[in-house]
C-alpha cells in the first residue's frame, strides 16, 4: 500500500427534509448567492424548499450553469458576487452547478492575473468563499470533494482543478429530488460514477485489499441497482443507494493508498469539448478502448475485477480479459448508452486532433504509470470505430 493523506471535512445530510437543517449550516447575517443550472429545481419543488429554509436571508440567485459548466458563465457570477459582496454561495443542483460553484468560490477570490490560469496553469488557490451544497442528481460525487472541472467555450477546452479550499462545508443529498430525472441524466450518473471508481481501482496491484474491496463493492452495487433506478427514478431506494454510491465513488476513500488513473476522463473531456457529447457518454466509449489497449499492462487489476465483479472464473487469462470488457460494454449498453464513437457520428479525423492536444499540452506520459501516450490516445479512439 502507498503512503496516504486522507482529509475530508464535508457534513452530510442524507434523505427526506433534510432542507429543514439548512438555516442551522448558514449564518444568517451572510448575503448568499444561489446558484443553479436550467431550471429542474422549480420542477421539482428543491427551489421552493431552499427559499423557504432561507426565510430571512439576503439571497440573491444567478441561474444558468450548463451541463458542462462554461468559465464564461462563472465568471459572470464573480462579476455579480465582487458586485453585491456576496458571503456566501450555495450551488443546488447537480455536479455541474456544484464544480461551477467551486471554481466559482475561487475565481472570486483569486488575485492572479487570470482566473483561467486556475485550470490552465494549475495555479494555486489561495483562498475561497465558503459554500454549501444541495445535491439533487447523483453522478460526479463533487458534493464530497475537492475537484471540478469546467469548460472554455472560447478555446474548445475543458480543464480540472483542485484545492484543499474547494471543499463544500456541507452537502445536502436529496434521493427523492432525483426521482423526476430523465432516464439519459440517470444513465449518465450510473456511468460517471462506475467510471470513478475503474479510474482508481483498474490500475495495478499494490497490496491495499481493504481499498480494492471497498471499490469493487460499489462497483457490484451499482451493477445491482442500475437496473432499478434506470427503470423507474422515483423508486426511492434504488435512487438512495445510486446517490450514496456516486458520493462514496468520490470523496477520497477508495483512492487512499492505490494508484490513480483518470487518462480515461482526459481523453472524454476532448471529446465533450469538440463534439458535445455527454461526459457519461464519453466515458462509456473510452474506457472498453483503454482495457483493450492496455489490457497487457493491467492484466492483473482486469483478472480481479472479472472475478470479483462479474464473477468470471473461467477460461484462459486472456479470455477472462476479455470477458471483463465484454460485460463492463454491455452493462454501459444495458443503460442505453453506446460504447462506439462511430454511434455517434464522430469523423476519425477527430483521433488526430486530440492526439495532438496532448501532444501540445505535454500530456506525454498520463495515467497509472504514465502509460497513456499521444500514440496511445490514437490507438484506444481507434478501437471505437470497428
Amino acid at each position: 500500500m502507498e503512503n496516504f493523506e486522507f482529509y475530508n471535512p464535508v457534513k452530510i445530510l442524507f434523505g427526506k427534509d433534510q432542507l429543514k437543517q439548512l438555516p442551522e449550516q448558514i449564518d444568517k447575517d451572510q448575503k448568499v448567492l444561489l446558484i443553479y443550472g436550467g431550471g429542474s429545481i422549480f420542477k421539482n419543488g428543491v427551489y421552493e424548499q431552499v427559499k423557504s429554509a432561507l426565510d430571512g436571508y439576503q439571497v440573491l440567485e444567478f441561474g444558468g450553469i450548463e451541463p458542462n459548466p462554461r468559465y464564461e458563465t462563472a465568471m459572470r457570477a464573480v462579476e455579480l458576487i465582487k458586485t453585491e459582496k456576496v458571503d456566501f454561495l450555495l450551488a443546488v443542483g447537480g455536479g455541474s452547478v456544484i464544480d461551477a460553484t467551486k471554481f466559482i468560490a475561487a475565481a472570486a477570490l483569486y488575485e492572479g492575473e487570470d482566473p483561467w490560469h486556475i485550470l490552465s496553469r494549475r495555479k494555486e488557490v489561495k483562498a475561497a468563499l465558503p459554500f454549501g451544497v444541495v445535491l439533487t442528481l447523483p453522478a460526479t460525487g463533487s458534493e464530497m470533494n475537492n475537484g471540478a472541472v469546467v469548460s472554455r467555450v472560447e478555446t474548445q477546452e475543458k480543464f480540472a482543478f483542485s484545492s484543499p479550499n474547494t471543499f463544500p462545508q456541507f452537502s445536502v443529498l436529496l434521493p427523492d429530488a432525483a426521482g423526476t430525472l430523465p432516464k439519459r441524466q440517470v444513465a449518465n450518473g450510473i456511468v460517471d460514477a462506475y467510471a470513478h471508481v475503474l479510474e482508481q481501482y483498474l490500475t495495478y496491484p499494490v497490496n491495499a485489499p481493504l481499498q480494492d474491496r471497498f471499490a469493487e463493492s460499489i462497483l457490484q452495487t451499482l451493477v445491482e441497482v442500475a437496473p432499478a433506478v434506470y427503470a423507474n427514478p422515483a423508486d426511492y431506494d434504488a435512487m438512495s443507494t445510486l446517490m450514496w454510491c456516486a458520493t462514496m465513488a468520490l470523496n477520497g476513500l477508495i483512492g487512499s493508498g492505490v494508484p490513480d488513473d483518470w487518462a480515461t476522463h482526459l481523453i472524454g473531456h476532448e471529446l465533450t469539448v469538440l463534439h458535445g457529447l455527454d461526459h457519461g457518454q464519453t466515458l462509456a466509449v473510452v474506457f472498453p478502448g483503454i482495457f483493450r489497449v492496455l489490457k497487457e499492462e493491467k492484466k492483473a487489476k482486469l483478472l480481479k475485477y472479472g472475478a470479483r465483479v462479474w464473477g468470471i472464473r473461467e477460461g484462459s487469462e486472456e479470455e477472462r480479459v476479455e470477458a471483463a470488457i465484454n460485460r463492463t460494454e454491455e452493462f454501459f449498453r444495458s443503460l442505453d448508452v453506446k460504447t462506439k464513437l462511430s454511434e455517434y457520428h464522430i469523423p476519425e479525423e477527430t483521433i488526430e486532433v486530440i492526439a495532438q492536444r496532448f501532444e501540445s499540452r505535454r500530456w506525454t506520459a498520463i495515467g497509472d504509470r504514465g502509460l497513456v501516450t499521444p500514440d496511445v490516445v490514437r490507438k484506444v479512439l481507434a478501437t471505437q470505430y470497428k
